[in-house]
């Protein structure tokens, strides 16, 4: 297994936000992570991310303890839902930024702008960016290590029609290229285009955990969007 967790928990001011939720995932995966607002969706990707620390449990990656910092931070790419990028500096030079904290090959910054045909806009400040861009540079960001774990949280939220069909070709690029890909996302569209298995969290806790086919037909599902 690519990802081993165990029992991850995690609480806020004695209020559930995840766990105790324990589940494998083989390389070559895409799962999307389904369920209403404050299902604990985000805080299940921050922790895998290494943004926040949990309460208990563990993850493991490729047989590295997710708690050995600098040897797992290639293994896991994060895409957070708003994009933490340096507003103020160029896209060059904020993949330039995390290409050094992440001891990337300088030639991988050059590699990122031309595959995501960010170019045209190098010399331009994240700021003066549309959301769509934003998250192309995010994506990019992500990838610089070329991790084989990519961790997305709601990529496509507030994007165009143009836009998110261009991150789900991005997606299913990364896919076909052997890429572990967890997300989370609220569009039935494009949980059934994307996903190869579908979990569903409901107040903190796994409630499903299976195929595309499976899901679609069953009362989780029907219930999650009565």
């Amino acid at each position: 297994m690519q990802l081993e967790i165990r029992n991850l928990t995690k609480r806020y001011d004695q209020k559930r936000g995840l766990g105790p939720t324990s589940f494998d995932v083989k390389k070559g995966e895409l799962v999307a992570i389904v369920g209403h607002n404050g299902a604990g969706k985000s805080t299940l990707l921050k922790m895998l991310a290494n943004w926040i620390v949990p309460d208990s449990g563990s993850v493991t990656i490729d047989g590295i303890d997710l708690k050995n910092r600098h040897a797992v931070v290639k293994k896991v790419g994060f895409i957070p839902e708003d994009p933490n990028l340096f507003d103020f500096f160029s896209v060059e030079y904020n993949l330039k930024l995390f290409a050094a904290l992440t001891q990337s090959p300088g030639k991988r910054v050059s590699d990122i702008l031309g595959e995501f045909n960010l170019m045209p806009f190098r010399k331009s400040k994240v700021q003066s960016l549309s959301k769509g861009l934003k998250q192309r540079v995010n994506i990019g960001r992500a990838l610089l290590a070329d991790p084989p774990v990519l961790i997305l949280d709601e990529p496509t939220s507030g994007l165009d029609f143009e836009m998110t069909r261009e991150i789900y070709r991005l997606l299913n690029a990364m896919h076909d290229a052997k890429k572990t890909i967890l997300f989370t996302s609220h569009r039935p569209e494009e949980i059934k285009n994307l996903a190869t298995r579908i979990m569903v969290l409901h107040e903190g806790s796994l409630i499903f955990d299976g195929a595309p086919d499976d899901y679609f037909q069953s009362k989780v599902h029907e219930e999650l969007y009565a």
